[in-house]
């Protein structure tokens, strides 16, 4: 059963890790994908990946912290597609691990401008394409650190917080033009930035690996199939929530 079929999504942060695997996933269910990323390598493996598989994808080269680079990722949907349905705010970066009087300052404005104001041209231009397609379903990733204070993770944090609240704004000002807002929050899962996380602080590899109730760490896959469905028909009654993935962290 294919999910997304005939469907164009835009999935930012797509060249790798929780991105390219939604990315994969939407292709896999019938979508045709518009990869944005800063990395043009990242993202073009992406695209031949789809591609290889029979899917249908095109790469555009989008910072999203940049509201015209915002803008024309969408416009790009819609002129190599014909729309826009889905939108995925993926696209994100770690920041420092600080605590906060540590924390640098420029670090912090470009941890806001890619994690919150990303997310907020790319649901403003997303919505304005969605106006004209009859609707649609954003989707953007939140994080169990937007839910709780996870120690030294601040800016990350508060970004996170924020954008959860962006999409409760969304679904209720355009529920009633067919426009579904959702968050995603996922938990610690086995993506680049974890990877580099335990490069440069080899103590946290113990730390991830004992958050969440449920063992291991979270493959990019199981985000990917939550954003799926929220994306899809099957979630057509679901707005304005953040939907946990996190191994039961939460419920501790």
């Amino acid at each position: 059963m294919q999910l997304v079929e005939d469907r164009t999504a835009v999935i930012t942060g797509a060249a790798s890790g929780i991105g390219r695997e939604t990315a994969e996933t939407f292709a896999e269910h019938g979508a045709s994908v518009v990869v944005a990323d800063v990395d043009a390598d990242g993202g073009e493996a992406t695209v031949d990946a789809i591609a290889d598989a029979g899917g249908e994808a095109t790469f555009v080269s989008a910072d999203v912290s940049d509201p015209a680079d915002a803008e024309a990722m969408v416009q790009t949907a819609v002129d190599e597609y014909g729309g826009l349905d889905v939108l995925f705010n993926n696209a994100a970066i770690e920041g420092p691990v600080a605590r906060l009087d540590e924390y640098d300052d420029d670090a912090f404005e470009r941890v806001i401008d890619v994690n919150l104001k990303g997310v907020w041209y790319g649901t403003k231009y997303g919505i304005e394409a969605m106006l004209d397609d009859d609707g649609g379903s954003i989707v953007t990733a939140s994080s169990i650190g937007g839910e709780v204070a996870v120690p030294q993770y601040g800016g990350y944090g508060v970004a996170k917080a924020a954008v959860a609240h962006l999409m409760k704004y969304a679904a209720i000002e355009y529920v009633e033009d067919g426009i579904r807002a959702n968050a995603v929050a996922p938990g610690i899962v086995r993506t680049e930035m974890i990877e580099r996380s335990i490069e440069e602080h080899p103590e946290m590899e113990e730390q991830f690996l004992n958050t969440e109730p449920m063992p291991g760490l979270a493959d990019p896959r199981e985000i990917a199939n939550a954003v799926l469905f929220l994306g899809s028909d099957l979630s057509s009654r679901v707005t304005g929530v953040t939907l946990p993935v996190e191994g039961g962290y939460l419920a501790q």
